[in-house]
């Protein structure tokens, strides 16, 4: 399987951790990357952070054109259809990630992931099936698509989990947020669940939130 293409920042000195964060529909690895340096990580704190290009695939929703994706959205209805199969084939793709950072010295529990709207979708299948323990799950104004027919992973059963919500969220509701946090709670994960004032999008606010939990998880 070739790598996706990505893209990559990293630390001033050899990276100890590393953040895969997946961007959402329609973007690319670029749509994250201004955020690095407003997380206010420490100095000391050697992160690589990885922002992976989605493949260019039809979407139903959007007419059939193609476009930036992890995988076909079907329905826009609350529950979401989606394609699970081309799902779990972004999956596959983002866990060829974590290998190749394996493969450069860094450790599965120093690897976090995180992810945006449909790659918030992508993030969830990939961390809580991941066979080795992780540092963390990162999910922003996304949804838990294959909750129902997951492999869940033994080693990530106590995954610490940030979720993030907007309350004015128009594409994905806030609702879809609440339950996936229902869901990770009744398998006992330690879940946080935040909302912020603020449609589809990320705010200054909860960049702040973000960098402190990131620091905890990663130092």
């Amino acid at each position: 399987m070739s790598l996706l293409p990505c893209v990559e920042i990293n630390p001033a000195s050899t990276a100890t951790h590393t953040v895969i964060w997946l961007h959402g529909l329609g973007a690319s690895g670029h749509d994250f990357e201004p955020i690095v340096p407003e997380l206010g990580l420490p100095d000391d704190l050697a992160v690589r952070f990885l922002f992976p290009h989605a493949p260019n695939l039809p979407v139903t929703v959007n007419g059939g054109v193609s476009m930036p994706a992890w995988y076909d959205i079907l329905e826009m209805q609350i529950e979401r259809k989606v394609d699970t199969e081309q799902l779990r084939a972004s999956a596959a793709q983002i866990r060829a990630l974590i290998q190749r950072e394996r493969d450069n010295g860094i450790a599965p529990e120093r690897i976090l992931i995180a992810g945006f709207s449909q790659g918030g979708a992508v993030a969830y299948e990939v961390a809580l099936s991941y066979p080795e323990r992780l540092a963390g799950l990162l999910a922003l104004s996304t949804y838990f698509a294959t909750a129902d027919s997951i492999q869940w992973s033994p080693a990530n059963q106590d995954l610490p989990v940030l979720i993030q919500h907007g309350t004015q969220d128009p594409i994905v509701p806030e609702a879809l947020g609440q339950q996936s946090y229902q869901q990770l709670q009744a398998r006992g994960l330690p879940v946080d669940y935040q909302t912020f004032v603020m449609p589809h999008a990320v705010c200054p606010e909860q960049i702040g939130v973000i960098g402190r939990w990131l620091t905890e998880r990663l130092s």
